[in-house]
């Protein structure tokens, strides 16, 4: 059953990355580009998304506790992972609709829209993500659910980076859609997907971790779950900085591509060799694993992402050079997913064996919680960009000057290398959960459950 979960536990990420990812790195885009808005609608819409996000981060603790306080015969994680996926779908492709409104009236349905959008992927994220813990305790089977977890993930991913604008184009030229139906369409078949991906995971995918004592969490102990799991703490601290970093350069791809590169076409193609990339490094985890330490592989792929940055940054705008930096960089990234993924799943075991309490969904609300904070301050970043360049006001790439140019590269690039580097020495410094650690955590939890176990026992023989 272990070895099925790897499949069905990771196919439920392909629509629910995609839909993800088309919210996350090209609503900006669907915004300026396809909808067309002017610089103060821009400044307007990002300035609602950045507060909803920062907003609905710090609403995810409290996700948590609830989802470790569900009791149902569907289990704790389920029953929230089918009304988050439900209500998620719905809105969003409610957010790419045209319903031919004013300024005023557009925002103020987008943001409804958006609003619902976040609470309910919330729901489904944290119960989701937080489901991983549940499926073993095993060390490396945890890596090969997570690596199968995070493979799905990526197809997701780079089904949107690589076909939105072939696809798009398509519906447009071969189909005669409009540029928004063309690609309200794409989202609308990205949601199906999602819908079919998770409902194979609630139907198939089975818990195996079971402990004969489990305590409700408090609200008012929810902060302490955190703050007091010191290694949960840092490596929420770490993946913030990393994260930030990394969604302000892909959030600005497509931009990149279509004013600095002048064919947005290639970005499709960009996206296709990056996501191989990622898949390679993370069906060749399995083996580097066996043979180097987790902060081994940490730091060497840290290493080859800020690589990947610096030969980014000196490419001449040839595909070759630009494709060869990517291809570095989104190898390095696609291993610190997943081991970002397991040393975050550790972290419950370490809860649990310092706290007493076993919160999986609390320590995984950090992931969605570092995800949207690194999301708001990516949109702050990029949007502030575009005005300040003058980009939102242009008509054609064409317009924009080398200098223009110049001012992307350095906002897509040198904050997020400052981040990455951060990054890594607070994990360096900070994360001490090894294999040997791990360990002999896990054999002072089954000792603890076996006691408490035996001493039932013998009040129910008394």
């Amino acid at each position: 059953m272990t070895k099925s979960n790897r499949f069905t536990f990771g196919v439920g990420t392909i629509g629910r990355d995609m839909s993800y990812t088309l919210i996350s790195m090209y609503l900006m885009f669907y915004l300026t580009d396809i909808m067309d808005l002017n610089a103060q609608m821009i400044l307007i819409l990002t300035a609602i998304i950045v507060t909803i996000r920062v907003f609905d981060a710090f609403n995810d603790p409290f996700m948590g506790v609830i989802v470790d306080n569900t009791r149902s015969r569907f289990g704790k994680f389920k029953p929230w992972i089918f009304v988050g996926l439900v209500g998620s779908a719905i809105t969003s492709v409610l957010m790419f609709s045209d319903f031919g409104l004013t300024d005023t009236a557009f925002i103020i349905v987008f943001t409804l829209s958006y609003v619902l959008w976040e609470l309910f992927f919330t729901m489904n994220d944290i119960a989701y993500w937080s489901m991983l813990p549940a499926l073993t305790q095993d060390q490396k089977e945890r890596e090969e659910i997570g690596s199968w977890a995070r493979v799905f993930a990526n197809l997701g991913v780079f089904i949107v980076v690589g076909g939105l604008i072939p696809i798009t184009n398509y519906f447009k030229n071969d189909l005669n859609m409009t540029e928004q139906n063309a690609f309200f369409t794409f989202v609308f078949i990205s949601a199906i997907l999602m819908v079919i991906g998770q409902l194979v995971t609630i139907r198939f995918t089975k818990v195996e971790v079971h402990f004969a004592k489990v305590e409700q969490t408090k609200i008012s102990e929810m902060f302490g779950v955190i703050l007091k799991n010191d290694q949960l703490l840092w490596a929420a601290i770490a993946m913030s900085l990393f994260m930030t970093g990394y969604m302000i350069t892909t959030n600005f791809g497509l931009h990149f591509f279509k004013y600095a590169y002048k064919d947005e076409s290639m970005y499709g193609v960009f996206g296709i060799v990056l996501g191989a990339s990622q898949m390679v490094a993370l069906l060749v985890f399995r083996f580097l694993s066996n043979q180097f330490t987790r902060k081994q592989l940490f730091t060497g792929a840290i290493g080859l992402v800020l690589l990947g940055y610096v030969l980014f940054f000196i490419a001449p705008m040839d595909i070759i050079w630009i494709g060869l930096a990517g291809i570095i960089m989104f190898f390095g990234q696609g291993m610190l997913q997943l081991i970002i993924l397991v040393l975050l799943a550790d972290t419950v075991e370490y809860g649990h064996y310092k706290l007493g309490k076993r919160n999986e969904s609390v320590s995984f609300a950090i992931q969605p919680f570092v995800n949207k904070l690194s999301g708001a301050i990516a949109s702050l970043v990029i949007g502030v960009t575009l005005v300040w360049i003058g980009i939102t006001e242009v008509t054609s790439p064409s317009e924009v000057t080398d200098t223009d140019v110049l001012y992307l590269k350095l906002s897509m690039l040198v904050l997020p290398v400052i981040l990455i580097i951060a990054s890594y020495l607070i994990y360096y410094k900070c994360y001490k959960i090894d294999k040997k650690m791990y360990d002999q955590i896990i054999e002072t939890l089954k000792k603890r459950d076996d006691e408490f176990l035996a001493q039932n026992e013998d009040n129910k023989i008394s």
